[in-house]
């Protein structure tokens, strides 16, 4: 039987009878409880009415206060009726009364009065005596069968207390002592245990290791060092910059591209600080600033190599290791690469640089259309039977759509090559949401979507570029328009917390699902299954103008439940 087997029975037969035990009391408990709430709500009530009865009778029933107080009691004892032979006592008293009642300066009848209620004292009291001496058989069952399972668990419990740690404690000394032979170098140590449990796998697996220890401790030490420089070839080969640091920041090796790039000799770097190499070394400066807690202002890193401007991606990949016989990690130095991402920039860089030209190129005929499509429309040229404004009007909507997304890539373009053009100035909130509200009411009309506004007429200004941020606004109204269900409300919010004035756009539609939260705000992103057009690049957009203003901007959303989007901005001093 192995020990998971072992300590399974022995701890869930304890766990099983503990169960039973506290079953079994607190059935017992149950039963006492119910045995002494029979005598005090029964038979101890009807001895009460009675006494009180009783005394009435002698006191005499003269008046009809008195017969009041007695017929209460009479009633309460009619109510309570629960023991053989009480009801007919208690029927026999009742006509009695009714005898006294016709003439109660009979005082002949007390005495059968008197016997009545003595009757029903008589009755209750053999029944408590009796009842009473039930709940003592139930209460000396309940001492017995605790007493039983009680004796059962600590036989149980001594059982374990007894064997389980010989069983178990034994096996792990033998290991401890051999684990000390082995970390004393003594690799021809190997334990024997005569068992059929996991010990004997352990035993075994600990065997393996001792060989294999063994083996590698007669290794010869050339090998150690074939593979030394083994991995000094890979490094030296790899086609990008790699740069090896210890703890203390000595340089541990430096690649032959890492060394071209930044002019250096491998004799003079190797082994040398690396805060020393950078007050003469600016490449080597910016790429130890992070160490010092001086973060690079960019990732991106412009250096000159194979005769041109070349842009480089740092990376610092830290070194971790755990020491023999420790379980902590140990910080023994980080790895600097420097990925040449140099034709990905040129790339980009064409790319921003069509996207400006197409987008410009594109606008001047997209307005020669639209300026077509106008004329068309006027009646001075000709009367348009209804399919043909229809086809001018669906004309228009692509146009317009053609516009939008033009202007969105030109927007992206500025961003990408570092124009935005700003011009930030304190502005009035209200006057930048009313805006964005005028130019959206008739796509809310269009769609029957509500919008509910909440702005305090008080509200401190902001530095922002009014255009700007009314763009972003505007955005993100129509998104919660497009969104929001039809007959929906788009709630609209402004307000200030800290130091910071929000605008708050929050839609009635679906929401957004967890998992695409955290690209909401990429370029050329689109919800998964969403039936809408666009570009994709709006968020991106409103994200890079808001943060370019010292803003910023978050979503919140629960899917099912619509989502918000709040944009912070910055009060102006002048408030």
């Amino acid at each position: 039987m192995n020990i998971k087997t072992k300590l399974f029975t022995g701890i869930g037969s304890l766990f099983l009878l503990v169960v039973f035990l506290s079953l079994l009391s607190g059935y017992y408990i149950n039963k006492l409880s119910n045995d002494t709430k029979n005598i005090l709500a029964d038979n101890y009530n009807s001895v009460k009415y009675a006494r009180e009865m009783l005394m009435l009778l002698d006191a005499g029933i003269q008046n009809s206060s008195i017969c009041l107080e007695f017929e209460k009691n009479l009633k309460l004892q009619q109510a309570n009726i629960t023991e053989t032979g009480e009801k007919k006592s208690t029927y026999a008293l009742l006509r009695d009364y009714d005898k006294l009642k016709q003439n109660l300066s009979d005082t002949a009848l007390y005495p059968t009065l008197r016997k009545d209620l003595l009757t029903i004292i008589s009755l209750n009291m053999e029944a408590i005596q009796k009842k009473s001496n039930i709940a003592d058989i139930t209460a000396y069952d309940a001492i017995l069968w605790i007493v039983v399972g009680s004796g059962l668990c600590l036989i149980i419990a001594l059982t374990l207390l007894v064997f389980m740690p010989k069983n178990i404690v034994k096996p792990i000394s033998d290991f401890t002592q051999s684990i000390q032979h082995i970390a004393e170098r003594n690799y021809s140590e190997r334990i024997n245990l005569k068992r059929n449990d996991e010990f004997k796998k352990m035993a075994e697996a600990f065997n393996v290791m001792a060989e294999k220890l063994q083996e590698y401790n007669n290794s010869n030490l050339a090998k150690v060092l074939t593979e030394k420089k083994r991995i000094e070839a890979l490094i030296n080969n790899i086609h990008e910059p790699v740069i090896g640091l210890d703890e203390d920041l000595k340089i541990l090796f430096m690649n032959s591209e890492a060394l071209q790039i930044s002019n250096l000799k491998s004799e003079e770097v190797i082994g040398k600080s690396a805060q020393d190499i950078a007050v003469k070394n600016d490449l080597m400066r910016t790429l130890i600033q992070d160490f010092f807690g001086e973060k690079s202002p960019s990732a991106i890193l412009k250096i000159y190599a194979d005769n041109k401007e070349s842009y480089f991606q740092k990376e610092i990949a830290p070194m971790n290791i755990t020491h023999t016989g420790e379980t902590g990690m140990h910080h023994i130095g980080n790895v600097i690469f420097l990925k040449n991402i140099t034709s990905l920039k040129e790339l980009d860089f064409a790319k921003t640089n069509f996207m400006a030209t197409i987008s410009h190129e594109l606008k001047t005929p997209i307005s020669s259309i639209k300026m077509s499509v106008q004329l068309l429309e006027n009646i001075k040229i000709g009367k348009l039977n209804d399919e043909q404004l229809h086809l001018t009007e669906s004309i228009k909507e692509d146009l317009e759509r053609l516009l939008g997304i033009i202007g969105e890539l030109l927007n992206i373009t500025q961003i990408e090559t570092g124009n935005i053009q700003l011009s930030i100035i304190p502005t009035n909130p209200k006057e930048i949401l009313d805006y964005a509200i005028i130019t959206t009411q008739m796509q809310a009309e269009q769609k029957k979507v509500y919008f509910s506004i909440s702005c305090p007429d008080n509200i401190p200004s902001i530095l922002a570029d009014p255009e700007k941020t009314a763009w972003v606004l505007i955005n993100l109204i129509t998104n919660a328009i497009r969104y929001s269900h039809e007959g929906g409300t788009v709630y609209l919010t402004v307000s200030t917390t800290g130091n910071n004035v929000l605008f708050s756009v929050k839609d009635s539609g679906q929401g957004i699902l967890p998992e695409y939260q955290e690209r909401i705000f990429d370029r050329y992103f689109r919800v998964p299954g969403s039936n809408t057009s666009g570009s994709g690049l709006g968020l991106a957009i409103s994200k890079e103008f808001i943060e370019a203003q010292g803003g910023h901007i978050t979503l919140k959303s629960e899917y099912g439940e619509g989502s918000e989007f709040i944009v912070f901005l910055n009060k102006s001093n002048m408030n």
